[in-house]
């Protein structure tokens, strides 16, 4: 059989979530590319899997991928595995991917555990719509527009330490927003903890929380985000006003664009331009 790249999941935190199909594709393998080689060999040696290992993680991705295209070229199977869950999610394998398609070489997927699906299902939201960010920005102002405006389901990594932050600041613009933390998802201290943010970051502001976390955020409601959204309209106005525009056309060409009414813009624009004659 010619070379190929097998994508395998592995399991989140219970080694029995493995798939029959995970532990046939890396028993047949001729190279395990995996994070870290002692993590992986735990898997291994539970099921009796026995094969050479290689490491593949972020800090040797590029160097290490085009070692594993030739062996691929050469007629070798690869797996390749992360630590936990499905490589690329948040996880090395991209480089890899990338350069296996770019040589022809074949790409086979196989499915099996996810944390982001898991916590998603268990957190009881909306499940038709929704988004998938990885680990969550650290910046305060890239938070907020991210999880606070969010117009679907937001599934994200959190860690342990920022958590009741980053619940503090949803809470401070919306605290009766739904959320779900997951946390320790198919371990021993498995705990899905639903309700508002602020219920949800009062906990765990008295019990902080351990472990990894899977944090899910309802959908932002209708009109949340609106101040926001007719503020940066009046500022444009006023803008192209200021420019030679003339306010009435200006106002309507913002409304279509921002949804914000066009009337609500020029009643603003004009109250503001009284006040600062009368000034």
């Amino acid at each position: 059989m010619s070379g190929r790249l097998v994508v395998c999941p592995t399991p989140i935190g219970n080694l029995e979530d493995v798939t029959l199909r995970v532990l046939a594709a890396l028993r047949a393998a001729d190279l395990v590319a995996c994070e870290d080689t002692r993590h992986t060999r735990k898997l291994l040696d539970r099921y009796g899997v026995t094969g050479a290992l290689v490491s593949y993680h972020e800090h040797n991705e590029r160097e290490r991928a085009g070692e594993l295209v030739a062996r691929m070229r050469s007629g070798a199977v690869v797996a390749l595995v992360s630590d936990s869950g499905m490589p690329l999610v948040s996880d090395p394998g991209f480089i890899l991917v990338q350069a296996c398609i770019a040589a022809g070489l074949s790409v086979e997927v196989l499915p099996g555990p996810s944390s982001a699906l898991a916590a998603l299902v268990a957190s009881g939201l909306a499940a038709e719509r929704w988004r998938f960010v990885g680990f969550l920005p650290r910046k305060k102002a890239e938070l907020e527009k991210l999880v606070v405006g969010t117009q679907e389901t937001l599934v994200a990594f959190e860690s342990p330490k920022r958590l009741v932050a980053t619940l503090a600041l949803l809470a401070e613009r919306d605290p009766g927003r739904q959320v779900a933390v997951c946390r320790e998802l198919t371990k021993l201290h498995e705990e899905v903890r639903r309700g508002s943010a602020a219920e949800i970051g009062s906990h765990y502001e008295r019990e902080p929380p351990r472990g990894e976390v899977v944090l899910v955020v309802a959908a932002a409601p209708p009109g949340a985000g609106a101040p926001d959204m007719a503020e940066r309209a009046l500022h444009a106005l006023r803008a192209l006003v200021d420019a030679g525009a003339r306010p009435r056309p200006a106002a309507k060409a913002l409304a279509e664009l921002t949804g914000v009414p066009a009337n609500r813009l020029y009643r603003a624009l004009t109250a503001g331009d009284g006040a600062e004659r009368s000034a």
